[in-house]
């Protein structure tokens, strides 16, 4: 019997059963005790086009029960080394974005009291900002590795500074960046000019367009960032509309061209070895992919994200 917990096995109660947490994890009110925790943060007051990602990390949880605890193809077995379980989501308030960026950081800064990892169910990409300032209280500046279809480093929306489009311009005007040690990847498609693109290059992050990316494994270019980034500290944050819309269809902003789920999975692969202290998989939007593939194959990043903590390799 190990003692650490382990998801609810399909042979023990059969998947269309038992409780509706991460991987069927049990679930706990604090972090206390874990080494990682699984987090959801039900938010698309931030979203700017399709709204529905309020509903993702329900159905993210949903589709993780066909999830078994052995990786196949790493041989990570996070549930032998990692005590973890789900803590639930974050009580924001649907109507009040501001405020809800302040709770966000708060939750956040209760969780990382128990020096634990925190992996978060989203919810609109908004959210990452709010978690940021949080690790940064804890961990100082850290490096980032954003795999997205936009750069979301928007000065203002509709004349507001908070929304899903604005989290990254945040973050580094909040000092949360190691700005030599920022990758973003997959980003593509149409825009006003090239300062969305050229804003981030100027703060000295690397840019990788989806284009760069087609018709290749992104292994090579995980090697470039773990010698980048090396021992610092290092946040993921992965939205799912990097995956062309074949793929992951259920998203508010889709954008054609876009990074494969093998690529997807080479780049949280790749983190492996880096100093993780945080992660996230944000914007599924159930509505808009009612097979629930979007949410599966979303649910299965976070996995991936666990698989490769420090202590798990």
């Amino acid at each position: 019997m190990s003692d650490f917990n382990q998801p609810l096995g399909g042979n023990e109660m059969p998947r269309f059963g038992g409780p509706v947490t991460m991987m069927r994890l049990p679930a706990q009110e604090t972090a206390e005790g874990l080494d990682a925790c699984f987090i959801g943060i039900p938010m698309d007051i931030g979203a700017s086009n399709r709204p529905g990602t309020r509903l993702g990390p329900r159905q993210i949880r949903d589709e993780s029960r066909m999830l078994r605890p052995y990786n196949m193809a790493t041989g990570a077995a996070p549930f032998e080394k990692l005590q973890v379980a789900d803590i639930g989501d974050v009580p924001i308030n649907t109507f009040d974005l501001k405020k809800s960026v302040d709770i966000i950081t708060a939750h956040y800064r209760g969780v990382l009291a128990h020096d634990v990892v925190p992996l978060t169910l989203g919810g609109d990409h908004t959210l990452t900002w709010p978690i940021l300032r949080a690790i940064k209280e804890k961990h100082g500046p850290v490096a980032l590795v954003h795999v997205d279809a936009h750069a979301d480093i928007n000065d203002e929306m509709f004349g507001e500074k908070v929304a899903h489009g604005c989290p990254f311009r945040r973050a580094w005007e909040d000092g949360c960046l190691l700005n030599d040690k920022v990758f973003q990847i997959g980003l593509r498609g149409t825009g006003y000019s090239p300062e969305d693109f050229n804003w981030s290059r100027d703060k000295g992050w690397t840019v990788v367009q989806a284009e760069e990316c087609w018709y290749q494994s992104l292994k090579p270019l995980m090697e470039r960032v773990r010698a980048a980034i090396g021992e610092a500290p290092v946040y993921l944050t992965f939205d799912i509309d990097s995956l062309d819309p074949a793929f992951a269809p259920g998203t508010g902003t889709v954008e054609p061209g876009g990074l494969s789920t093998w690529q997807g999975l080479e780049i949280v692969r790749g983190c492996a070895g880096l100093n993780l202290v945080g992660g996230d998989l944000v914007e599924v939007s159930p509505p808009y992919d009612p097979t629930g593939n979007t949410a599966l194959i979303g649910a299965n990043l976070l996995y991936e994200m666990l698989c490769v903590l420090p202590g798990v390799q």
